[in-house]
C-alpha cells in the first residue's frame, strides 16, 4: 500500500526524486583539478630543491620536509586522479557513479599526513638527543625557497577546502609544508647565531606537532563521511520541522540525510500526508512544495521522498 502510494506520487509529479548540484556534472573537488595540478607541481619543485639542499647541509629538519612534501606529491596525485575518477559517469552498477573516491583520497591524504607526522617526531627526538654538525646557510635558503612557494600553492588550494574534503586533506598537506619550512627557517637562524645544533631536531619535533592535530581533524571528518553520519550543518530535528509545516503533510518517518561525497549532500523520507491528498490531485503539490523545502532552506538537491497515506501504518518494504 505505502509503497505504491509513494511510487504513484513521485511518477506523476516528475519530482519524487530530485538532484543538483554536482550529481550530474564535477564533483567539489573536480571544479579545483587545475588548482591541484599547479600545486603539484610546485611541490615536486620544491622538494627536489630541498632534497638537494638537505643533502649538502646535513640538516634533518630539512630532509623531514622534504620527505612530507613527497608524501604531498603523492596524496595531490592521489587526489588529482580521484577528481577524474569522480567525474565518471553513474551506471547500473555504480548508481553513484565514483563521486565516494574522493572521500578515499582523503583518507589516504589523512593516513600519510599522520605517518610522516609521527616519523618528524620519532627522528626529531633521536636528532636532538644526539645533534650533528649542519650547514646552517644551505639549509636557511633551501627552507626559505620552500616557504615561498608552499604560500603560492596554499592560496591556490584555499577556497576549494573548504567545499571538498579531497582538496581539503591536500591544503592540509601544504600547510603542513608551510610550516614545516617555517620551523626550519627558525632552526638553521638559532644554529647559525648561536651554534646550537639541537635545534635541527626541535624543528622536526615541532613540524611532527603542527601537523598531527590537522591529520587527526581529516580523518575524523573522513571517518564521518564513510559512516554516513548526518552531515555536520545539517540538524534534522529543524529539518523534519520545516517538512512537517508543509500544508497536507501528518508525519516525518524515517528520515535520512549523509554525504556521497563533499558537495553532495542527500536525504531519503517517508512522509505520511492526508489520505485525500492521493484522489484530489494535491499529492503532487505537497511534493513539489517538500522538495523546495529542503532544496531551498537546507541546500539538499538529491533527495528521494516516499509519500504514504496517514493510515498508522508502516508498511515499508
Amino acid at each position: 500500500m505505502s509503497g505504491a502510494s509513494g511510487a504513484s506520487s513521485g511518477d506523476a509529479g516528475g519530482t519524487g526524486h530530485s538532484h543538483g548540484g554536482h550529481s550530474h556534472g564535477l564533483t567539489a573537488g573536480g571544479a579545483h583539478r587545475g588548482r591541484l595540478l599547479a600545486a603539484l607541481a610546485i611541490t615536486v619543485s620544491v622538494m627536489l630543491i630541498e632534497v638537494i639542499g638537505a643533502v649538502l647541509s646535513g640538516s634533518v629538519a630539512l630532509l623531514a620536509d622534504a620527505g612530507h612534501m613527497l608524501s604531498d606529491s603523492v596524496g595531490l596525485a592521489i587526489a588529482i586522479f580521484a577528481t577524474w575518477l569522480a567525474a565518471r559517469p553513474a551506471t547500473e552498477r555504480r548508481t553513484f557513479g565514483w563521486k565516494r573516491v574522493e572521500i578515499l583520497a582523503a583518507l589516504v591524504n589523512g593516513l600519510i599526513v599522520a605517518v610522516i607526522g609521527v616519523l618528524m617526531l620519532i627522528e626529531g627526538v633521536r636528532r636532538f638527543l644526539a645533534p650533528v654538525e649542519v650547514d646552517a646557510p644551505i639549509m636557511l635558503a633551501a627552507a626559505a625557497l620552500g616557504l615561498i612557494a608552499n604560500f603560492v600553492a596554499l592560496r591556490l588550494l584555499m577556497g576549494g577546502q573548504k567545499e571538498s574534503l579531497n582538496v581539503r586533506g591536500a591544503y592540509l598537506e601544504v600547510l603542513g609544508d608551510m610550516l614545516g619550512s617555517i620551523a626550519v627557517i627558525v632552526a638553521a637562524l638559532v644554529i647559525q647565531l648561536t651554534g646550537f645544533t639541537g635545534a635541527d631536531g626541535l624543528a622536526s619535533i615541532a613540524i611532527g606537532i603542527l601537523i598531527l592535530p590537522r591529520a587527526y581533524s581529516l580523518l575524523k571528518a573522513v571517518a564521518l563521511v564513510l559512516l554516513e553520519a548526518t552531515p555536520t550543518d545539517t540538524d534534522l530535528g529543524e529539518v523534519r520541522r520545516h517538512m512537517e509545516e508543509v500544508p497536507g503533510v501528518v508525519l516525518v518517518e524515517d528520515l535520512h540525510a549523509w554525504t556521497i561525497t563533499s558537495g553532495l549532500p542527500a536525504l531519503t523520507a517517508h512522509v505520511q500526508i492526508d489520505a485525500g491528498a492521493f484522489t484530489d490531485g494535491s499529492a503532487n503539490r505537497i511534493l513539489s512544495e517538500l522538495n523546495a523545502c529542503i532544496g531551498e532552506h537546507f541546500d539538499i538537491r538529491h533527495s528521494t521522498l516516499q509519500l504514504e497515506p496517514a493510515t498508522g501504518r508502516h508498511d515499508h518494504c
